[in-house]
């Protein structure tokens, strides 16, 4: 059962604000974290994976620049019949180059993002999913990123 955000006490709050933008790059981040919102390692810990566990945080990692590195990345979308909804997902969660994708209510109804170190590699997947699924496919490559920061006080 997840929580309502009204429902997180004042360390989860704190540990939320804090993890999203300012996560220590340390040998010991966690007990920096707890040392920062006054707080144990060991407070920090379990909350953060109860947090996690209950879908309030995502994940806890970096967020790598795909261009900066060498890589490329992709927006792509395919057409899947509603019956094969779950399926297609499942094909398209296989590859750890994906890093998320979404359901919307339209003609290409799953919408997912490929980021990998070659293009030779970003259009194998691309071309092992639509075979696989044997579905319309749209790979929208990136022209010019523009990124934002969102930071989600709570």
């Amino acid at each position: 059962m997840e929580r309502k955000t009204n429902e997180l006490d004042e360390i989860d709050r704190k540990l939320i604000n804090l993890i999203q933008l300012n996560f220590p790059v340390s040998v010991h981040p966690f007990e920096d974290i707890a040392a920062e919102i006054g707080s144990t390692e060991e407070i920090v810990t379990a909350k953060l994976a109860r947090l996690k566990k209950e879908g309030i945080v995502r994940r806890i990692g970096p967020i790598i620049n795909t261009r900066g590195i060498g890589g490329t990345n992709t927006l792509a979308a395919v057409k899947v019949p509603k019956d094969q909804i779950d399926k297609a997902a499942a094909v398209i969660n296989r590859y750890e180059e994906v890093s998320h994708n979404y359901l919307r209510n339209e003609e290409y109804n799953i919408w997912f993002t490929v980021s990998a170190p070659t293009q030779d590699r970003l259009d194998r997947i691309i071309s092992e999913i639509q075979t696989e699924l044997n579905c319309p496919l749209l790979d929208l490559p990136t022209i010019k990123q523009f990124k934002i920061q969102v930071n989600f006080h709570v």
